[in-house]
């Protein structure tokens, strides 16, 4: 059954109901993971996954279900999970169903050959990745992980408000992971790259990256404990910013758990950084023409030069708020009901170029690489975590450094940026260019 069967279906089944109004999102898809290891496949999986879930809003209350069978008797049942569900929930006045909005195509999401290549030639891809990996330096001695994946899904999203949304596309990815050697010395150098269409996708670029993160911490030493200047490269810059994603988001603000609770239009970090969330960017890994509830996604300052302008929303959020929703509803597929995210978060490009973000600082550190960014605290926004990268001396890298740690608070470090550089770079629905930061605790011997 495709997705206009299933809703159409569903649709009939909720149309008699005595409720305050529906939502019916159907999605259908193909997924496909590819492990290679020492040129051999490893693990090669194939997945169809589809189904319909359902909202229903009475007297206040929100109720959600969902299907991946399309039997009548299973439909009705999860009419009726919904039904139960929505009398279940304390009522909210400002549950609702979005109105329809005008938005723009977005082009480029679909890539009309992919399911004409053959499976042979993406397992050849992911196994040119090994080889380039292998080939690019004789430290590496080995590959970890090297995988290809991609997906095909169609999604639509119909309710009784009149929003009807059909989205089809498709994306690619491969990533690597690259073990290399050296006197006793053991580093891994990770990388990845995202695409619409399988063209697009390119392993050289994803080798080259993911070798010399691996060679270039070889011989690493330990250094003393100092403050001082700091370039985040923009792997670290936004693992960073990943951290300080969930307080733009109207939820977080709204119980409390945003570190910019009150914020607004207060001057929060640097004058030189500019922050958005854009659903609509080309190639980006969280772009789409709706969001999880058919709103159409929209490009949302949020920081103008350091200034705080606004939050994310979906429709609840921005209804307890009285304004309109930013299209920052997501879905983690439709077995979960809609809650919110960012689309693509990212620090505006700036205009330095990588290297002259290091001229000047006499001692200072680059950092290539966190570890434990995840445990931050995201609502007072400290942090102690340990990283790794490489000394700066006269305003030049010289030799690698590892068993640091640093640590501070992300708005003060942040506040802290001196430098922005050219190399924009999303990891995922999150990117940053380089940063360069006046003063930082780093902890080594």
């Amino acid at each position: 059954m495709n997705t206009n069967e299933m809703i159409e279906t569903v649709a009939t089944l909720l149309k008699d109901r005595p409720l305050d109004g529906w939502e019916v999102a159907a999605a259908t898809s193909r997924l496909l993971s590819i492990e290679v290891k020492e040129q051999k496949v490893d693990t090669f999986k194939c997945s169809a996954p589809g189904g319909v879930s359902i909202r229903v809003l009475k007297n206040g209350g929100m109720g959600f279900s969902y299907s991946t069978s399309m039997e009548p008797a299973d439909l009705a049942r999860m009419v009726e999970n919904a039904l139960v569900g929505a009398g279940a929930q304390t009522p909210d006045e400002h549950h609702a169903f979005p109105e329809p909005r005008p938005g723009s195509e977005i082009p480029g999401l679909y890539d009309e050959g992919l399911a004409a290549v053959p499976e042979a030639e993406k397992v050849a891809r992911a196994m040119e990745l090994e080889r380039l990996v292998m080939a690019a330096d004789p430290r590496v001695k080995r590959v970890r992980k090297c995988s290809f994946g991609e997906s095909t899904v169609e999604t639509r999203i119909v309710n009784s408000r009149g929003v009807d949304a059909t989205c089809r596309g498709t994306s690619v990815s491969a990533s690597v992971s690259a073990i290399a050697e050296e006197s006793g010395n053991s580093q891994m150098g990770w990388d990845f790259d995202f695409a619409n269409h399988f063209t697009d996708l390119s392993v050289d670029r994803i080798a080259t990256r993911a070798v010399a993160k691996a060679v270039g911490l070889l011989g690493a030493a330990k250094i003393p404990t100092m403050r001082c200047p700091a370039v985040l490269d923009n792997y670290v810059a936004t693992e960073i910013l990943e951290v300080l994603a969930s307080a733009f988001l109207a939820e977080s603000v709204q119980k409390g758990k945003s570190l910019l609770v009150g914020k607004k239009g207060t001057r929060i970090v640097s004058p030189l950084l500019r922050i958005r969330d854009d659903g609509t960017l080309p190639g980006g890994m969280g772009t789409a023409p709706f969001d999880a509830e058919g709103v159409p996604k929209q490009n949302t300052i949020l920081v103008e030069d350091g200034v705080l302008r606004g939050y994310l929303y979906d429709t609840l959020r921005a209804r307890k708020d009285g304004v309109a929703s930013t299209g920052n509803a997501s879905r983690g597929g439709i077995k979960s009901p809609p809650h919110m995210g960012v689309s693509n978060l990212f620090i505006e490009n700036g205009t330095v170029p990588f290297d002259d973000l290091m001229a000047g600082i006499g001692r200072g550190i680059l950092l290539t690489d966190v570890m434990g960014m995840h445990t931050a605290n995201p609502i007072s926004g400290d942090f102690s975590v340990g990283a790794a990268g490489f000394l700066i001396e006269e305003g030049k890298v010289t030799v690698p450094v590892k068993g640091i740690a640093i640590s501070g608070n992300i708005l003060e470090l942040f506040q802290g940026v001196e430098g922005v550089g050219n190399d924009l770079r999303l990891y995922g629905t999150v990117g940053a260019p380089s940063l360069r930061i006046a003063a930082l605790d780093v902890s080594g011997e």
